[in-house]
């Protein structure tokens, strides 16, 4: 399932429908789609703020047994590589803590893998769920 969205934070709720639509065909419960689009929402809200692309975004969603994929492409837009952002250490006092990456932060959390690609100047984001693990709290 895919779909592009206008790059604005207006049209989260249109993504989410997108999610919740993919979520019950899927039949997944609601654990995994609320952790899905916490995830999607700090990937497109980063894509929208920090990328110079003016196109839509495309979001991709797909599932093969117990993987689920989500892909956010951004179009003609500069490399920006999520996953190689620094740790966020949560054990820092709050007003030790630096500004910004707590989003990736989360997004590490609510997923088994990040994937990012560009080429072309297309910038990919693949989150990688497994539905066959049992998540851990920390």
């Amino acid at each position: 399932m895919e779909r592009r969205f206008p790059r604005t934070v207006g049209t989260l709720e249109e993504v989410f429908a997108l999610v919740s639509e993919f979520a019950s065909a899927e039949g997944l419960g609601g654990d995994v789609a609320f952790k899905i689009k916490l995830a999607i929402e700090e990937v497109f809200v980063n894509m929208i703020r920090h990328g110079t692309g003016e196109s839509d975004i495309l979001i991709r969603l797909g599932r093969d047994g117990n993987r689920l994929a989500v892909t956010l492409t951004d179009f003609d837009v500069e490399a920006f590589d999520p996953t190689k952002a620094e740790a966020y250490d949560t054990g820092q006092p709050l007003e030790r803590r630096p500004i910004g990456r707590l989003g990736i932060h989360l997004v590490r959390k609510m997923v088994d893998d990040m994937i990012y690609r560009y080429e072309d100047r297309q910038s990919s984001v693949t989150l990688i769920k497994d539905l066959g693990k049992t998540d851990v709290q920390d």
